[in-house]
């Protein structure tokens, strides 16, 4: 009788939730759930009853409508417990269990759920406190960490509040990457979150937990259920990079679906069977290759998705058909019964070309991969002091941060022990220059005592250079030279005591000081990032930004240690993908770093001595001799090529004009000194304030007018930089000149004639006359060293091909290996998508949907990984190993669902290595020369001979200068035809201009800015040449890094790989059974 009931008037849905949540005043539903409930009522099967706010707040349980099934959940001003009353009476089926949405109100509670479900969480501690502010014994917070229970967080981490629906978030950063706190918050406007750098330490006014900062590559990651076996998820811009809201038209915030890993859907079924709610949000976290679930919300459903409407309605009408009346079919009949006519969503209008650069190839090809080496952004020449001190006060320190170990060193770094060590050193360090005598030190001599004042006093400038602190920008190192034992301070027995230790201060600017971003690191590289977004993605009539958003863009930018290339990388990525604000939570969110790949000279170091010491040898012989393997035809294959003839000549000239430059800056640093004498007691300096600093885009105008040296750098430092210079240039006891020192009198000469140039400006007051005859003598070095810059710079890394191409090979070795692994994951993959497009082409007319076909191109891949992983096949396995393909996170746009892209299908793989000089070189020097090996046996270059004249003319890769290796298909070529994959490589000489090259409008312009221009790319293959992908592989192969040589990634401890059991695939693979007779099911 009650199913005949049924039949007659259907089945009746209660919608219980406030009228704000489904904007019901008017009947009005919000989109989402009017297109849900339209479609179950088109099935005939249904009716919806709404109860409406005055039913729900006023209205006893037992007056409200009957239903058979109900929806119901929980927001601000609901009565759960009045609804947990009718669900008890009337006993519906109800979608999303009451009770449970309890839980979801205290973040504690869903994580111990999660856990209790063998969810993956990342690492966390609690604090509770019961009042505000309260002191909790077992809570910690130093400068970089907190320690919760034992349990440490180094920033970045996160900290959240315990309760769900305080929505502010905060994550606090390292001082290491500038510091500072990044609030994140329900969005308001366009905005999600706001960036503060003063903030360093965290609240205290409640209870809170602390959890590992997950590097998402800037992603969020949001999956909608619907029942257990229904998952669907969307990608969006994460807040913690820039906090700007990306809109659409409709300003809707932009998201993209993006397919789910088999083990992300195993993930989504347990929260929903844990949770006990079956229509389902959570928040999913994608860091290194693992999957982290780190919120659950509840009812969610999906916008503007008229795909995601059908599949919801159709799972919902199944599971109120199986609750109410299983005697029905739940066969969802071949045409569904709504007629829905979709908007037509603007299209892309991508064109299929080739390069810009080359030459186009024809309609066919599609750019698959962009592999771009960049070297950092202008900077100050880099600074080293080194001392040996006795003092006991810095002795002390050693011991203080290397835990008590008198023979082991230290490294000083943070905000904190560069404090430590400034305020010893002002105790130490005269307030006057004639006041020379440093209390605690012994010394044979006046002349000795002098020196390591000026030395101390250098130590003291830089540390209080530019009012603040960061240790990205200055390390200290202290190393115990000599110890001896003494009594113990309690009398029992002795112990080792450090007497003497060797200091060494490492500094450099990014220019500079308070002023950063206008001397111009920043600016140089968030240019070059948008020239590329513009430029290296043809195709695009948005440039690459439509590709990235829709997440058919797989981004991985890395870095080296040094903290001017993360911050070059940091602002590349900014402009490349047009993001808003500071660079620290860039840099963080965005920048991995990789010092093994991108740092170091170690391994080549025999090898560049040798060269210097040839180079020496050629340099200081008053009659050059060059080997007889040069000709006219091919140059640069002599010995020292690019050297001038009259190098011997040139050095003495170099070191007097080094000594007059040095004498004036001298006398300004004299004055310097004396008028800090009269100023006030010294004050402790305050945290840096990094995103301010490079935020600012204003010369600072008051320092220039005032004579003084641009930036923070006082005449006190540049004393000590050009002082240096002098010493090392020149050894005056041994008439010994070092050659390896004019690369850094070099960079010297280009920082002053470009940041410096106002000092000899006309109507300066007499004190700077000085400085006007210390730039013409610049002007003076800047010529007569350009001359042996030409060549010292690149004979430094080999003296001839052979040389360079050994050092290179060593230098860039996994560098290399890296870049091979790119090109073939990027091929590898192009053939899976190709071969599945050809399958589908075949079976056309067959039932499978473009779901399942996605699936099985995803389980292809993952099932491929798997399998590698448990082959013995050395380079197979390690190639599907490497950091690229297991470890690395992946987007990726799920097809069916992205109705308003055009070429769903299409990817391209974009790498970026930020690094120095010495590794441009080295790659380069490999491109050039590879085919002198003898494996080669007569191979032609990979570059050109037009472009070998021209990169031997190159005065230097300098700032910003880089190599881009591009990828092209050819479609149309067959899969086995090596010419289907080309390969496209252009460079650039960077900010290759003298600072006396003004005369162009623009260049004077930018010098006027304190910047140069950077030079656009160069062909190293002639127009119309192929370099295909297995020539270029063949040809490096024998100087990368093989792929076994790579260190798999670790696996964390409890993860088993993407499949439990074959059971688990085959179910994943047939995730619903209806989706084998409804085009478009999930």
């Amino acid at each position: 009788m009650e199913n005949e009931e049924r039949e007659e008037g259907g089945i009746k849905i209660g919608v219980c939730v406030m009228e704000k949540k489904v904007k019901c005043g008017s009947e009005a539903f919000s989109a989402p759930m009017e297109q849900i409930l339209d479609r179950l009522q088109a099935f005939g099967e249904f009716q919806i009853v709404f109860f409406g706010d005055k039913v729900i707040l006023e209205d006893p349980v037992e007056s409200w409508p009957i239903c058979d099934c109900l929806i119901a959940f929980h927001s601000s001003g609901y009565p759960l417990e009045k609804a947990e009353a009718y669900a008890a009476l009337r006993k519906p089926f109800v979608v999303n269990e009451l009770a449970q949405q309890h839980l979801l109100h205290d973040r504690r509670k869903v994580y111990e759920r999660l856990e209790m479900y063998g969810i993956p969480i990342p690492r966390y501690a609690l604090v509770n406190r019961d009042t505000p502010n309260q002191e909790v014994d077992y809570f910690v917070e130093q400068e970089d960490f907190v320690e919760v229970h034992g349990k440490r967080f180094w920033k970045p981490f996160v900290e959240k509040p315990i309760h769900a629906d305080d929505h502010r978030i905060m994550i606090y950063y390292p001082s290491s990457a500038g510091g500072g706190m990044k609030e994140l918050f329900r969005k308001v406007g366009n905005r999600s979150s706001e960036f503060h750098p003063e903030v360093r330490r965290v609240r205290r006014e409640g209870s809170y937990i602390y959890e590992e900062f997950m590097p998402t590559g800037g992603t969020d990651v949001k999956v909608y259920t619907v029942g257990p076996e229904y998952a669907h998820a969307e990608a969006r811009k994460s807040p913690v990079v820039d906090g700007v809201v990306m809109r659409n038209p409709d300003g809707k915030e932009v998201r993209y679906p993006v397919l789910l890993t088999p083990s992300e859907k195993q993930m989504a079924r347990d929260v929903c069977i844990a949770f006990r709610q079956l229509v389902c949000g959570f928040d999913l976290l994608r860091c290194e290759g693992r999957s982290y679930v780190c919120d659950v919300n509840g009812w969610s459903f999906v916008k503007n998705s008229h795909k995601y409407y059908d599949d919801t309605a159709c799972v919902l009408r199944k599971m109120f058909l199986d609750a109410k009346a299983p005697h029905l079919s739940s066969t969802i009949p071949p045409t569904l019964p709504w007629k829905v006519n979709e908007p037509i969503q603007p299209s892309e209008g991508l064109t299929r070309q080739g390069s810009g650069i080359i030459g186009t190839f024809g309609q066919s090809e599609e750019l698959r991969c962009v592999i771009a080496i960049i070297r950092h952004g202008d900077r100050t020449p880099k600074q080293k002091v080194k001392l040996k001190v006795t003092e006991e006060k810095l002795l002390n320190l050693l011991l203080k941060y290397n835990g008590e170990r008198p023979r082991s060193e230290t490294k000083l770094k943070s905000a904190i022990q560069l404090q430590d060590l400034l305020d010893a050193t002002r105790m130490l360090v005269p307030r006057t220059r004639h006041a020379f005598f440093v209390p605690g030190r012994e010394s044979d001599s006046d002349a000795e005592d002098l020196e390591h004042s000026e030395k101390l006093r250098q130590v003291k400038a830089v540390l209080e250079e530019g009012g603040h602190f960061s240790g990205i920008y200055r390390k200290v190192q202290l190393k115990p030279l000599k110890w001896v034992k003494v009594s113990k301070g309690n009398g029992e027995g002795d112990e080792e005591r450090p007497v003497e230790a060797l200091m060494v201060l490492k500094c450099f600017r990014f220019n500079s000081g308070v002023n950063y971003y206008h001397l111009r690191p920043s600016m140089q590289a968030e240019e070059l990032g948008r020239y590329f977004r513009n430029n290296m993605y043809p195709g695009e009539g948005t440039g690459l930004l439509r590709l990235h958003s829709t997440y058919r863009h797989d981004l991985k930018i890395y870095s080296s240690d040094e903290g001017r290339v993360q911050m070059s990388a940091a602002a590349f990525a900014k402009g490349l993908l047009d993001l808003e604000g500071q660079l620290t939570p860039i840099l963080v969110s965005l920048v991995s770093k990789d010092s093994s790949m991108l740092d170091g000279l170690d391994n080549a170091s025999t090898e560049m001595e040798e060269a210097k010491a040839r180079l020496n040898e050629i340099i200081t012989s008053h009659a050059r001799k060059l080997q007889t393997n040069g000709s006219s035809e091919f140059p640069w294959m002599a010995d020292g090529a690019g050297l001038p003839s009259n190098a011997s000549e040139l050095l003495p000239t170099l070191v007097k004009l080094t000594k007059k430059v040095t004498a004036q800056v001298e006398l300004l640093a004299k004055d310097e000194d004396e008028k800090l004498a009269k100023t006030i007691p010294y004050a402790v300096l305050p945290p840096y304030d990094q995103a301010k600093a490079l935020g600012k885009t204003n010369i600072d105008v008051g320092r220039i007018a005032a004579g003084l040296p641009c930036g923070s750098e006082g005449f006190l430092l540049m004393y000590a930089r050009w002082k240096k210079l002098e010493r090392d240039l020149y050894n005056e006891r041994k008439e010994r000149f070092d050659i390896t020192q004019i690369p850094d009198v070099y960079d010297s000469c280009k920082y002053d004639l470009l940041h410096n140039s106002h000092l000899n400006l006309d109507g300066l007051d007499e004190l700077f006359k000085v400085a006007q005859a210390c730039s013409e003598f610049i002007h003076m070095i800047f010529f007569k060293y350009f001359l042996l810059a030409d060549g010292v710079i690149p004979n430094e890394y080999g003296i001839n091909p052979q040389q360079k191409l050994k050092i290179g090979s060593k230098i860039a070795r996994r560098l290399l290996g890296k870049i091979l692994i790119d090109l073939r994951n990027t091929r590898e993959e192009a053939i899976t998508v190709a071969e599945l497009k050809s399958n589908q082409d075949q079976n056309s007319a067959s039932f499978k949907s473009r779901k399942d076909d996605s699936d099985q191109l995803l389980l292809k891949q993952q099932t491929k990984n798997e399998d590698t992983r448990r082959t013995s096949s050395t380079s197979e396995k390690s190639l599907d190993q490497d950091d690229d393909d297991d470890k690395e996170t992946k987007y990726r746009l799920d097809p069916k669902y992205a109705a308003n892209v055009r070429t769903p299908e299409r990817h391209v793989r974009t790498r970026l290595y930020f690094t120095s000089e010495s590794h441009i070189h080295s790659l380069m020097n490999v491109l050039r020369y590879c085919n002198l090996d003898e494996s080669q046996q007569g191979e032609d270059s990979l570059i050109c001979h037009s472009a070998m004249e021209r990169l031997s003319k190159t005065r230097e890769l300098d700032y910003m200068s880089y190599i881009v290796l591009r990828m092209f298909e050819n479609t149309e070529v067959a899969l086995e035809d090596p010419k289907r994959y080309r390969i496209e490589m252009t460079f650039s000489r960077g900010a290759d201009l003298s600072p006396l090259e003004n005369n162009d409008g623009e260049a004077a312009s930018l010098h006027q800015e304190h910047t140069l221009p950077i030079m656009g790319p160069e062909r190293l293959q002639e127009v119309g040449s192929y370099l295909t992908l297995e020539k270029m592989e063949n040809m490096i192969r024998p100087f990368a890094m093989p792929a076994e040589d790579f260190p798999p990634p670790a696996i964390p401890q409890g993860f088993s790989g993407y499949f439990r059991s074959a059971g688990m695939l085959e179910r994943l693979v047939n995730l619903w059974p209806f989706h084998k007779h409804a085009n478009g099911s999930k």
